[in-house]
């Protein structure tokens, strides 16, 4: 019982490690502004704010949220060895050496995502659905999911070009491809659970995008690990 409440002891630990996830996560919904989106939408359902003032919130999101991810990203690949350090000092110095590829990383993303959105709303707006429009959702989501899924955490491990993180990304995926979609299945599990009710929704808001990230790395430093012994012995 003495050795469970110690430093050194599973319980320490684990709420040390949760502190370290709530802060991250704070930390990134700052830097990223996802929080002002949050907050105005509640003021938007609340009436106390117009519906273009809750769009226009969105818009800093394009510039920030990239290098706030890969920042969040060098943290959580450093939690997976247990050694992360100070989780505000790392993440500053991670989000301004990030800025350069997060940015346009995270448009990407962003762009890609309504992309494939566009595509099923076209779908379901013409009366005969064209087919068309539901196969290019299809892929587009297969394409963008295996070329995004590990950017962030390769940009944040190594120094490599935006085209080549996502072109890496996609090749890691296939090579893991059943791993990978476990990954995916996990990240669905986690949302669901964090969007199950209230309670669960305001859990997700203080560690939920912590915990995605946390969960991707987890799996990522496990195949960039493979990757490199494989390339260290092709070496020798």
């Amino acid at each position: 019982m003495k050795e469970l409440f110690s430093v050194d002891g599973k319980l320490y630990r684990f709420f040390s490690r949760l502190w370290d996830m709530t802060v991250l996560n704070f930390i990134w919904l700052v830097t990223s502004f996802v929080i002002v989106p949050v907050i105005m939408y509640f003021l938007y359902n609340l009436g106390l704010v117009s519906f273009k003032a809750f769009i226009t919130t969105f818009f800093p999101v394009l510039l920030f949220f990239g290098p706030a991810t890969v920042a969040a990203f060098c943290i959580t690949n450093k939690m997976i060895d247990d050694s992360e350090g100070y989780i505000l000092r790392s993440f500053l110095n991670a989000y301004k050496e990030n800025l350069k590829q997060g940015v346009p990383l995270g448009l990407i993303t962003l762009v890609a995502g309504y992309a494939v959105y566009l595509d099923f709303q076209l779908f379901n707006a013409y009366e005969d659905n064209p087919i068309i429009f539901l196969i290019a959702g299809f892929v587009g989501c297969f394409v963008f999911t295996l070329s995004l899924i590990y950017a962030y955490a390769l940009i944040a491990r190594y120094d490599n070009t935006l085209f080549a993180s996502l072109k890496n990304s996609f090749r890691i995926s296939l090579k893991y491809f059943l791993r990978t979609l476990i990954l995916i299945a996990v990240l669905g599990v986690e949302i669901i659970v964090f969007l199950w009710n209230n309670v669960t929704l305001w859990i997700g808001v203080f560690i939920g995008p912590a915990c995605l990230f946390l969960t991707v790395s987890g799996f990522a430093m496990y195949f960039f690990r493979n990757i490199e012994r494989e390339n260290e012995n092709s070496g020798n």
